[in-house]
């Protein structure tokens, strides 16, 4: 494989903890970032043909890290090209939310305004239908490309990406990697949507835990429910097992103090959900995702 390898921007035995935002410390045999969308294809075809074991890693956030040792970690920061064309925005999987905010902005292209300070890429974001303030990002979609089973690029309309809260089909569907998504804006004032965009950073900068490494929300909120407030009426802020931690400020959080392990932040994970269906008959959904 290494002499495959030799084609690619790749680094051997590398400590991932600082690609993860729980900051885990976790290892790669190797870590590859394909430059062009050419190249992921040729990778992934490589890895399938010869049953090479590997994951593709966004910005690390919303994933719990639970190897000690991945083989190939996939990341995809330089597939990163945006083309605008009026309203109508594509988007590279590994461009940063913050960077796709920004651009936009710029151009008086609002809609996205509630993504602010989520430290994701288009990618993930759009196969998780990340959101915040009671919106997604999937509200914003027209179509999005994957690689399918055989390689092939297809195109996926918003009606066959089946968007829902915290779902879509994608997400389902593992084997099918996004390489761009494709937004349908609106055409707003940059001055509206940079004070859109300080209210709801206001709102979570209050609101969230900035302090402490952490994976954004833990689980998902039930029907006409918050999981943060079932947790916190529990009395468990601030509640650890090893150097997992439940925040102090926010319920659905689980915060990283400093030496915390994936069987810690698992096992804070599941004591959280059996004290929640043990109170309140609830079965709590997980929002972030263990890869295995």
């Amino acid at each position: 494989m290494e002499v495959f390898l030799k084609e690619y921007e790749v680094y051997k035995n590398v400590d991932l903890i600082n690609l993860n935002t729980y900051r885990l410390h976790s290892k790669c045999k190797y870590l590859v970032y394909p430059r062009k969308i050419k190249e992921l294809i040729h990778l992934l075809k490589y890895l399938k043909e010869n049953k090479e074991d590997y994951i593709i890693l966004g910005n690390g956030s919303n994933v719990i890290l639970k190897r000690d040792i991945y083989n190939v970690v996939i990341k995809l920061d330089k597939l990163n090209i945006i083309l605008i064309n009026n309203n109508i925005v594509e988007v590279e999987c590994g461009v940063n939310l913050v960077k796709l905010l920004n651009i936009i902005t710029e151009r008086n292209l609002g809609g996205l305004e509630f993504l602010v300070n989520i430290p994701g890429q288009v990618g993930a974001s759009t196969r998780n239908n990340a959101g915040a303030f009671n919106k997604s990002i999937g509200d914003y979609v027209k179509e999005v490309k994957v690689i399918g089973k055989n390689n092939q690029i297809i195109t996926l309309n918003k009606e066959e990406l089946n968007f829902n809260y915290r779902y879509s089909y994608l997400k389902e569907n593992k084997d099918l990697i996004i390489i761009s998504t494709t937004f349908e804006l609106e055409n707003k004032s940059k001055d509206d949507i940079k004070k859109e965009m300080l209210e709801y950073k206001k709102i979570r900068l209050k609101n969230q835990p900035y302090d402490l490494p952490s994976a954004g929300s833990v689980f998902k909120n039930p029907l006409n429910n918050s999981a943060g407030k079932l947790i916190e009426n529990l009395g468990l802020r601030g509640h650890n097992i090893g150097g997992a931690m439940i925040s102090k400020k926010h319920a659905n959080f689980i915060v990283n103090k400093g030496n915390a392990t994936s069987t810690d932040i698992i096992d804070l994970i599941n004591f959280i959900k059996e004290k929640v269906k043990e109170r309140y008959n609830i079965e709590l959904e997980l929002e972030q995702e263990i890869i295995n």
